[in-house]
């Protein structure tokens, strides 16, 4: 099987923090399918996250995206993949056509068909008649579907998500999970983060559950359901693994 990430040891503790984010973090997933990275507040998701896209370094561990290392081909793995983050990484004071053809720019993608590429994005997600209006005058699902349109301009062959449906309406929810089924039936691989755990049942072939830094259990959602007595949903799962403590 090849496999599109393969993290290995992996440690990570931020100045003054008590214990480490990372403590060890060891997972593995596939090319050509949607994985779940889940867990609750604090269990080291956004770090990994950040670390596989050169945002933050690791203390020990070892990381490869697409066959490629983190630590010394992150400029190849860019270029292989698209990232969402929590964050909208937009221009407020741009339009979206301005963002989106700032950004394609900064891939050196040629101006025709990046024009083609932005017109056929903004088509895909709903946004054509909002092209030339200003990101802060967007909604709160509008942006994430700026955001997302933003990392895929260059095809990419991973795309990576964080919390993609944060704070986004009914519709714009459905359109997105829509959207990425269907940019995997393509054949691209996504990686996905979420608290909304009925998404991820939905979306994902297989799951990873991590806490403290540490993965706690992995493999489909049905293999791992059939594995603990009376678990019927992701939610139930993934309470047992993780407990009921609320989190800060």
């Amino acid at each position: 099987m090849e496999y599109a990430i393969n993290i290995a040891d992996l440690f990570k503790r931020y100045p003054h923090a008590e214990f480490n984010s990372l403590d060890g973090l060891t997972l593995r997933f596939p090319k050509g399918k949607i994985s779940g990275l889940l867990g609750p507040n604090g269990a080291g998701k956004t770090t990994t996250i950040s670390i596989m896209c050169g945002l933050v370094m690791p203390d020990a561990g070892t990381v490869e995206v697409m066959g490629l290392n983190a630590r010394t081909q992150m400029h190849q793995i860019l270029q292989k993949t698209g990232i969402v983050t929590q964050q909208i990484a937009l221009y407020p004071l741009l339009t979206a056509w301005e963002n989106l053809s700032y950004i394609g720019g900064l891939y050196n993608i040629p101006q025709p068909q990046l024009q083609d590429k932005i017109a056929f994005l903004l088509e895909r997600f709903g946004l054509q008649n909002s092209a030339h209006k200003k990101v802060k005058h967007y909604s709160g699902g509008m942006k994430r579907r700026c955001n997302i349109i933003a990392s895929l301009l260059h095809d990419p062959e991973l795309l990576i998500l964080d919390e993609p449906t944060a704070g986004v309406d009914i519709h714009s929810r459905a359109m997105i999970l829509d959207f990425l089924q269907a940019y995997n039936e393509e054949g691209h691989t996504i990686l996905y983060t979420s608290h909304l755990l009925e998404e991820a049942e939905r979306l994902c072939h297989e799951i990873a559950i991590v806490d403290n830094g540490r993965l706690v259990v992995q493999g489909t959602i049905d293999e791992l359901k059939h594995q603990v007595a009376d678990v019927h949903t992701l939610e139930e799962l993934f309470l047992h693994y993780t407990g009921r403590s609320l989190r800060e």
